[in-house]
């Protein structure tokens, strides 16, 4: 019994408390680990957002750049086409003006036409001198 006392002291002071001792340095170690693993992943996932922070700044700079780009290109096409029109009007005024004119010439040129004919006409079936006494009064 004696033999059997001293033995279960000897395995507490040979074995059980170095053991003891080695498993709570274990556990305190793997707790450290687990710990640092934590802020780990919490810096990781701060750094994650912080990164689709800066994803989402830089869509929405091209969407804006890109919305400037469709207006700027807008406005050209606009300007583009005012002009064009300006220049359609300004071929209309001028061939209506072209026109006025032209049927201008012509009205004087059936005036004078008509004049001329019924002129002769008169001249054909008057005498010659019936239609000069007839012109002077």
């Amino acid at each position: 019994m004696i033999f059997f006392i001293l033995l279960i002291i000897a395995y507490a002071y040979l074995v059980r408390r170095p053991l003891e001792r080695i498993l709570a340095e274990r556990r305190a170690r793997t707790f450290g680990a687990v710990e640092q693993a934590r802020g780990a992943i919490s810096a990781a996932e701060a750094e994650t957002s912080a990164y689709e922070e800066k994803l989402r700044a830089a869509r929405a700079q091209m969407l804006a750049l890109r919305e400037q780009h469709l207006q700027r290109l807008q406005q050209e096409r606009e300007a583009a086409l005012a002009g064009a029109r300006e220049q359609a009007q300004e071929r209309i005024r001028a061939a209506r003006t072209e026109i006025e004119q032209s049927t201008a010439v012509a009205r004087e040129q059936i005036e004078r036409a008509a004049a001329q004919l019924s002129e002769q006409i008169v001249n054909v079936l008057l005498p010659k001198g019936a239609a000069r006494a007839e012109a002077t009064q």
